[in-house]
């Protein structure tokens, strides 16, 4: 079996981390005699100064050939504003990707707020508030006069049914079996009520997981109080976007925050940073959470196509990335060393 990955690089520090996650997983393939056919495309910025579009057809059309891909950071915030040329590429809801799942782990010489955090979050991605990336056509936000704005919230059962099923699947695999669902039912008894609906109807096929319900604004608190009660969590779009993003910055910052968007049929590493053009080119961006990103869609492909080499190459580089964070001789500044973005690399390849 040979795996097609594709390598998006992106914009930014992308061009830094992404280099260094392909290296990585590079060597974990040779290592496990996993056979790879990989396929550069072209996105961002340097797309638009070769192909006059930031997501050009020759890169959408391409994707579906692949099984999934390593996608790095877009500067889509800094991009000109109305130009249909520059945009924030539509991949998620064209490719069904319904579901982003976001490790928060910390570690035991990585300064953070807690210890013995270990949580996966399940961020539901193809509908909710969040339109740019959730609707086909048009807008879900709409202005009728100077003086009012609307917004539409989707939810189907459908997508929060696949989300949940997801999560439980995860928490099948980890020792503590628990997945929390969190909502805000008591308010929004329509939409969170048919998320939480559809988490009850799945946890019914997985008696061996424990599911609970907490509200999203005592999670939150809950979440910097006590982190480490929890296991996996899911939740709709827009809770997710910025839960997530709270679970990072309790074990070191969202440079310690890989992610992995899948679907039934496709799958990219995405790492849950952005692109960071305040550093870029300065060789100091921390790779760990693109490299990380590289091991979970490694898993996927692992478990998707039931090739077990990939589930190898994934634990070979889970393991040498846990060995140099612990050893503490090539870590970036943001991590309390003095190693460049690529001497990190190269000491995480070495080791796999």
């Amino acid at each position: 079996m040979v795996l097609k990955i594709g390598i998006l690089q992106g914009d930014d520090i992308g061009l830094e981390v992404v280099p260094e996650c392909v290296k990585v997983m590079k060597a974990a393939a040779a290592k496990t005699g996993l056979a790879v056919e990989w396929q550069e495309l072209l996105t961002g910025v340097r797309a638009h100064e070769k192909l006059g579009h930031t997501w050009p057809r020759s890169t959408a059309d391409a994707l579906f050939k692949l099984d999934g891909w390593v996608f790095g950071p877009h500067g889509h915030d800094a991009y000109p504003k109305n130009d249909p040329t520059w945009i924030n590429p539509p991949v998620r809801k064209k490719f069904e990707m319904y579901a982003n799942v976001k490790p928060v782990k910390s570690y035991p010489n990585i300064s953070s707020v807690h210890k013995n955090v270990d949580i996966v979050f399940l961020r539901e991605t193809t509908e909710g508030m969040l339109t740019p990336g959730t609707v086909v056509a048009g807008s879900g936000e709409f202005r009728p006069n100077d003086d009012i704005s609307i917004g539409m919230r989707v939810i189907t059962r459908r997508g929060a049914s696949r989300v949940a099923r997801a999560a439980f699947e995860i928490a099948r695999t980890r020792e503590r079996k628990l997945v929390t669902s969190v909502h805000k039912a008591s308010v929004y008894k329509l939409c969170c009520g048919m998320f939480a609906e559809e988490c009850r109807k799945v946890a019914k096929e997985f008696p061996d997981v424990r599911l609970e319900e907490i509200l999203v604004d005592g999670f939150a608190m809950k979440l910097v109080m006590n982190p480490q009660r929890f296991d996996v969590v899911v939740t709709t779009n827009q809770f997710g976007d910025i839960l997530t993003d709270e679970g990072a910055g309790l074990v070191g910052g969202l440079g310690l925050a890989p992610g992995l968007v899948m679907g039934e049929q496709y799958a990219m590493a995405q790492a849950t940073h952005g692109s960071a053009p305040d550093i870029a080119g300065k060789g100091i961006a921390n790779p760990y959470a693109m490299i990380m990103s590289g091991k979970m869609l490694y898993e996927w492909l692992g478990r998707k196509k039931n090739e077990p080499k990939a589930l190898a190459a994934a634990q070979r580089i889970e393991a040498a990335v846990e060995k140099v964070i612990a050893e503490a001789k090539s870590l970036t500044p943001d991590l309390g060393g003095k190693a460049s973005t690529a001497q990190m690399g190269d000491a995480i390849a070495a080791l796999v």
